[in-house]
């Protein structure tokens, strides 16, 4: 799977949907109900289309979000498939998971005001899906 610039913007957020599904095709969430971990970016992205977001990149990149995080994705293989612009947002929301988790957070409270419109987007998404 790769996308070009004759790719539609409807196929490349499909493209995406389908990737991040693959990715994370043998995760459950956390839980009692364990669901399927692809409803949380499915969500994620759902959310910001709710609130009028139509920017395919963005769409594509909160479908992506968690891959490098909790997959064996990298950040080059999204730049790859689906460009510099969405490898870029969910660089910007990638925390380091060698840091522990306290100090993750600390961080994403940190560096929240300094991250692109695109991302602060998709982290709120995120945040709210995890409520």
């Amino acid at each position: 799977m790769s996308t070009d610039e004759n790719t539609s913007p409807m196929a490349r957020v499909l493209q995406a949907a389908a990737f991040a599904a693959e990715r994370h095709s043998n995760q459950r969430r956390k839980g009692k109900q364990a669901a399927p971990y692809i409803n949380h970016p499915i969500g994620v992205a759902s959310c910001l289309a709710d609130a009028g977001v139509e920017d395919p990149d963005i769409l594509a990149a909160a479908l992506l979000h968690d891959t490098v995080e909790d997959t064996d994705t990298s950040l080059e293989e999204l730049e790859q498939l689906f460009g510099a612009r969405v490898a870029g947002i969910v660089a910007e929301v990638t925390d380091d998971k060698s840091l522990p988790k306290a100090e993750r957070k600390r961080l994403q409270i940190l560096t929240a005001s300094k991250k692109s419109i695109e991302a602060k987007q998709v982290k709120l998404a995120d945040k709210i899906c995890n409520l």
